[in-house]
């Protein structure tokens, strides 16, 4: 099997055959050929097969009321006491809105929120206590504040509470496989859903996790996902995909998915980028302290977003809308707003 990553573009000396990717705000005339035998080759975009074409070009259906000519911000809601950032910050449920303020003035297009931390070695949470949790804060929200709603769980209960409570997507770091009621769930509903790569469950997945190839194993698990998830009765137009950074990933992997995000635009979906924060930035930077990773994250959103990652998942919103101002205006690939 070949697999076609688009070598994406923002440069404003676009030449005239060049394609958009995703529909969005980057362009590629080159793509990377690659096989699992380790050989690569560089070909132009002319020469792609058609449904590959047809996959990486055509424009992203818009989400939750979202369109992705633009990249999206998605403000981090933990009500945790656990979370590896910002654990216990916000689990009342007036810090929770309070926080959520903010976030949305600062340019949040939509808020995660979760209730059971994911963080490497987190132990599993009870149902009830998921939903104690996150329904409450997450009726709050929708009461108050007009951006879309994602509740981050991996079992039904909890998303139906949510989805009740006012949430309107489902992001499920387990992929759809912790609880096979789910998908099903989010189909009867016409909800959408986000699908994330992890390799193990929280309580285990750091525990030497290996890849055949990093970027191809988790592109051909995600493309399962999709399939899966569009046989349940969830189309494609309802699928957001993350190739989930962190989850079952040494720092090796993690950047061998950051040097191929572009790849993850074949599978016909929007693409969302999880880094905010991660362990991985604190080590590369050499920063301890979550809370102060800022620069470090900052610079991978825009890694991202230069291959065209239409949905960032971030804990600093305004620090994250400002650089992408700027991003835009120095780059010129999106007209500043």
């Amino acid at each position: 099997m070949i697999y076609y990553r688009p070598i994406a573009q923002t440069d404003h000396a676009r030449p005239g055959d060049a394609l958009s990717l995703a529909g969005g705000w980057t362009w590629f005339d080159t793509v990377e050929a690659i096989s699992r035998d380790g050989a690569a080759r560089l070909m132009p975009a002319a020469q792609l097969p058609g449904e590959v074409r047809d996959r990486l070009t055509a424009t992203r259906a818009s989400i939750c009321g979202l369109r992705f000519d633009l990249p999206r911000l998605m403000g981090i809601l933990n009500v945790t006491p656990d979370s590896f950032s910002d654990g216990g910050r916000h689990n009342a449920p007036q810090q929770a809105l309070a926080h959520t303020r903010r976030m949305i003035a600062a340019g949040a297009d939509m808020i995660d929120v979760g209730g059971e931390s994911t963080r490497p070695g987190a132990e599993p949470v009870p149902v009830d206590h998921e939903i104690a949790r996150t329904a409450p804060v997450i009726a709050a929200i929708h009461a108050e504040c007009a951006v879309p709603i994602s509740i981050d769980t991996r079992k039904t209960p909890v998303a139906e509470a949510a989805h009740q409570a006012g949430a309107a997507l489902v992001n499920d770091v387990a992929g759809f496989t912790f609880d096979d009621r789910l998908a099903p769930y989010c189909a009867r509903h016409t909800l959408p859903v986000c699908v994330m790569h992890a390799q193990g469950r929280p309580e285990t997945m750091q525990n030497d996790p290996r890849y055949d190839h990093p970027a191809l194993d988790i592109f051909d698990w995600l493309s399962e996902r999709v399939e899966a998830l569009i046989a349940a009765g969830i189309p494609r137009e309802r699928i957001i995909v993350d190739p989930g950074i962190g989850f079952g990933k040494t720092r090796a992997h993690n950047l061998i998915l950051l040097q191929n995000l572009s790849l993850f635009h074949g599978l016909g979906c929007p693409v969302l980028l999880g880094a905010s924060r991660k362990r991985f930035i604190g080590d590369l930077s050499g920063v301890d302290d979550a809370a102060e990773r800022v620069p470090g994250s900052l610079a991978v959103a825009l890694a991202g977003v230069a291959q065209g990652i239409q949905l960032l998942r971030i804990h600093d919103v305004a620090e994250t809308a400002a650089a992408l101002k700027l991003w835009r205006a120095a780059t010129g690939g999106m007209a500043p707003g």
